[in-house]
């Protein structure tokens, strides 16, 4: 290709760049770590490129998006993060059946040692499951690489290809040689094929035999692959993905040769290859990040081809299968299966362990004034409610002062088990869910439905910052979508929507929501107010802070220990400080203080309503 350089570019940053090379026309994904940076890098070069690129609602949508574009046979990608997968496995499952017209990457971004999730998942099974192949990068270079690949090969075979990322590919930098962009592959119109397209029983049972023998074609393609193939030893270590990295650096070090294996495809494995490579060794060693899914497959070939050598591997313990491989915990497992001692430098330094950081809200963040008044007006409630959380910045209510998330599993999962638990309990338990504004638009608002069809008395917190703020500040519906208005259309009687920044009018409008779910109603209240980074990102000029009179503070401890505002110190003495290069001026602590001790340097109630505009 021509004009051509090399950059240094985070991993998430290769693979969008490359998928631009490619010529996508289409592309959509929900926001979540450590997969946001490829939709965001697309974004920003849709209009160079001529690129259609959108955040969707939700991992299914987004997943629906790309696929119905691949169907009408544009180039299309969709990215989210691992547990996002979940979300998308209908239409997932579905688009092996029908196959696609053109290209459909998807591209689920793992991450093993689960550093912003609540779960490890390893989404290569998902391939497996749904017959569909899965690719997998070991670096940056090698995933812009794979990219290109893996939309010639979907190309090929009509079919849609799974790109498995991990945080340690989509994460690093390192140079990778980038090209000028290619012109977006769309289509003049959607020709149609309902045979194909539209999977009714009686279509779905052909459809299934043109997958199995899809299947049989793309493992005969896989072995031709570019699968690094190093034979120096008897000893065969069979890698995939980031491991590789890990392994040849672990070699190295031990000082051992050994014959290597990494494969693209871990499922399919290329099996003639696999057969072939062990054929030729004593023992075979699978090093691979996260579930034993290659080793599996593996033990699988050689029994059918009767090869027997014995296969060192998770399974037995010689590598983890709890967090992410790391340079000394691969060559521990390599040692150990080879037979080899494992050297250590004798002048180590001490190892220390870093204290504890537990994150906290940002200075300002109206989430800690929601939690707050929360927690003042069921105290004066007199009611002892289960927190249903969910998944989001709100997430950190968990912790002290608020300690206010009793529950928290996936999306939206807040106002589904806060329903299951005040079924479980025959409604006796007081039930408090809350969710955030773009998880409710992600899956808040079936269960909603569903609370307001079975009457379920409860509740609902929306935390409404304005932006997907836990995964970097992507927009959100809300920016266009009134959720008060949501909730009306869809049945609630009893809507709140208030400013956490009014600490008066906030707990007093709770507190007429909790009388409601006394006498057996369904509330929602939308705690309305922008994140604290956004507001005060370019507007730092306008920001007025806050500060203590000292003479006036009687160290009674309610803004540093209530509010727990990263801005607000506490002196020697017990008297409150306020970090002036921390404080956003939301206002929170003025309005808390019962001394009046907390005052502006300037015009507060402009910029809060500045503030209160996004």
């Amino acid at each position: 290709m021509v004009n051509c350089s090399v950059r240094l570019m985070l991993g998430n940053h290769a693979v969008a760049h490359a998928a631009l090379e490619a010529g996508i026309a289409v592309a959509a994904g929900y926001p979540g770590t450590p997969s946001s940076e490829i939709i965001e890098y697309i974004i920003d070069h849709a209009k160079e490129t001529g690129t259609y690129v959108e955040w969707s609602s939700n991992e299914k949508v987004a997943y629906e998006v790309a696929y119905g574009a691949a169907l009408a046979g544009a180039k299309a990608l969709v990215s989210m993060k691992h547990v996002g997968l979940n979300v998308a496995m209908d239409p997932l499952m579905s688009s092996a059946y029908t196959g696609v017209r053109n290209s459909l990457l998807v591209i689920t971004a793992d991450d093993p040692g689960m550093w912003s999730s609540q779960n490890e998942q390893d989404n290569r099974w998902v391939g497996l499951h749904a017959y569909i192949p899965v690719v997998e990068p070991y670096s940056p270079q090698n995933a812009a690489d794979l990219v290109k690949l893996s939309m010639n090969m979907s190309q090929r075979f009509n079919h849609p290809i799974l790109m498995r990322l991990v945080t340690r590919v989509s994460h690093v930098r390192e140079p990778v040689k980038v090209c000028e962009f290619g012109k977006p592959s769309y289509v003049q119109g959607y020709l149609k094929d309902p045979l194909h397209h539209a999977l009714v029983p009686s279509n779905v049972r052909q459809l299934k035999e043109e997958l199995i023998k899809r299947w049989e074609n793309i493992q005969y393609a896989v072995e031709n692959l570019p699968h690094e193939y190093v034979n120096d030893g008897k000893v065969l270590v069979v890698t995939s993905g980031v491991a590789y990295k890990y392994v040849k650096e672990a070699l190295r070090d031990l000082e051992v040769h050994v014959s290597t294996l990494n494969v693209v495809t871990p499922v399919p494995l290329p099996r003639k290859l696999i057969a072939n490579a062990v054929a030729n060794s004593d023992k075979v060693v699978v090093v691979e990040e996260g579930d034993p899914v290659v080793e599996f497959q593996i033990k699988e070939v050689l029994y059918d081809e009767g090869i027997r050598v014995p296969v060192y591997g998770k399974s037995e313990g010689f590598f983890t299968r709890v967090g992410e491989l790391t340079l000394l915990n691969v060559e521990e497992g390599l040692a150990k299966a080879l037979g080899v001692e494992l050297k250590r430098i004798s002048n180590d330094p001490q190892h220390v362990e870093a204290p504890p950081r537990p994150p906290v809200f940002c200075p300002g963040c109206p989430h800690a004034a929601s939690f707050y008044e929360l927690k003042i007006t069921t105290a004066k409630a007199r009611v002892k409610p289960v927190f249903s959380g969910d998944i989001g910045c709100y997430s950190l209510g968990i912790n002290p002062p608020f300690n206010e998330q009793d529950l928290l599993t996936n999306m939206g999962s807040s106002i589904g088990l806060g329903m299951g638990i005040l079924r479980g309990t025959g409604g006796n338990q007081f039930i408090i869910a809350i969710i955030g504004d773009s998880t409710f638009f992600h899956a808040g608002l079936p269960a909603l439905v569903n609370a307001v069809y079975n009457k379920a008395p409860m509740l609902v917190i929306v935390m409404d910052n304005r932006f997907t703020a836990m995964t970097g500040g992507q927009p959100s519906p809300t920016q266009a979508i009134d959720i008060g208005g949501v909730a009306k259309a869809i049945g609630v009687k009893y809507v709140y929507t208030v400013d956490p920044f009014k600490v008066k009018d906030a707990e007093a409008t709770l507190s007429e929501a909790l009388e409601k779910v006394k006498d057996g109603e369904l509330a929602v209240v939308v705690m309305k107010r922008a994140c604290a980074l956004e507001a005060s990102r370019g507007r730092g000029s306008l920001i007025v802070k806050f500060t203590v009179d000292y003479d006036a503070c009687k160290a009674c401890g309610i803004c540093y220990n209530l509010i727990a505002c990263p801005a607000i110190i506490r002196l020697s003495n017990g008297k409150a400080s306020i970090d002036p290069a921390s404080c956003l001026g939301c206002s929170v602590c003025a309005q808390v203080c019962p001394y009046n001790a907390i005052k502006p340097l300037g015009n507060a109630e402009e910029w809060v309503s500045k503030w209160g505009e996004l």
